[in-house]
């Protein structure tokens, strides 16, 4: 009898120590939460904001790509200073007939503004009312520059040949500083004179040089 009961407990024991051998081995089999969270989260893409590198390059393709401002506009030559061209209205004019050389007469331009303006040295029109035709240039061609308020330019005008007979006696020209400009009527001091073969040099800045042609 006493060994029947001792043979069941030991039974009941053995069964016991299996079913905690079982028990213990079933959480090793089964993975942990938190590392498979850990293992999900280092498979997941990074999402964080591009770094100041980043940034900063594109920046500098944005500023590779914009447009450049507009230069300012290149500088004239230094001749006219970005004055106005000087126009006919703008001088008073004075024509008086030289004692030599003979036919000739001395126009003195004067810019009677109170610019300055950029004088058109070799466009000079000078006409004699009744007469067709303006007179032809004569002499070297010269150089627009700068006529300060009343500053004055010089031209020589050629009224006739000493070898040409004959023509048409005149007391007034009329002067224009371009062809596309109406004209203004200029009377001749000392005159009349008779024309029969119209010339006039470019303007220069004295009036010894415009009397040498």
């Amino acid at each position: 009898m006493v060994l029947a009961t001792l043979a069941l407990g030991v039974m009941a024991l053995t069964a016991c120590n299996g079913d905690g051998e079982k028990d213990s081995a079933a959480p090793s089999g089964a993975s942990s939460p938190s590392a498979e969270g850990a293992g999900k989260g280092s498979a997941a893409p990074s999402t964080s904001a591009p770094s100041d590198g980043g940034k900063a390059d594109g920046d500098s393709a944005g500023s590779g790509g914009s447009t450049p401002q507009a230069s300012a506009p290149a500088a004239d030559d230094g001749q006219d200073g970005g004055v106005g061209m000087c126009e006919t209205t703008d001088l008073s004019y004075n024509v008086t007939v030289a004692s030599k050389p003979v036919n000739h007469a001395l126009l003195k331009a004067t810019n009677k503004g109170g610019d300055s303006c950029l004088l058109p040295a070799n466009e000079l029109v000078i006409t004699i009312p009744g007469l067709d035709g303006a007179a032809e240039h004569a002499g070297p061609e010269g150089k627009d520059w700068i006529l300060k308020s009343g500053e004055s330019a010089y031209a020589g005008i050629l009224f006739s040949r000493a070898d040409t007979e004959g023509g048409k006696t005149a007391d007034k020209v009329e002067i224009a500083l371009t062809a596309s400009e109406s004209p203004a009527t200029v009377p001749i001091n000392d005159g009349p004179v008779t024309v029969n073969d119209g010339q006039v040099t470019s303007f220069f800045g004295t009036a010894e040089d415009a009397l040498t042609y």
